[in-house]
């Protein structure tokens, strides 16, 4: 696998999991009174023009890390609407 692969991949996963203890957090306080709902629908929206320009690209690991990071966003909206 090339250096520029490999590079790709560990930043798309550092990108990814750092929205993991935010969506842990949430679900387990069930509280998302200090999240901003406009923020995350900006994160959302920029997340979605980054995975269609992966997909124009081919680019592998900007898709799935954009894929997984907007299923991690889309939850933590999921529970900002339902517990507001």
């Amino acid at each position: 696998m090339e250096l520029v692969i490999i590079i790709g991949f560990l930043a798309a996963f550092c990108s990814t999991i750092s929205y993991i203890p935010q969506l842990l957090k949430v679900m387990h306080s069930k509280s998302t009174k200090d999240l901003s709902l406009t923020t995350f629908l900006l994160l959302f929206l920029g997340l979605s023009l980054w995975l269609t320009y992966g997909i124009l690209k081919r680019d592998i690991p900007l898709m799935a890390a954009n894929i997984i990071t907007l299923f991690f966003i889309l939850m933590i909206l999921v529970h900002k609407i339902k517990y507001k």
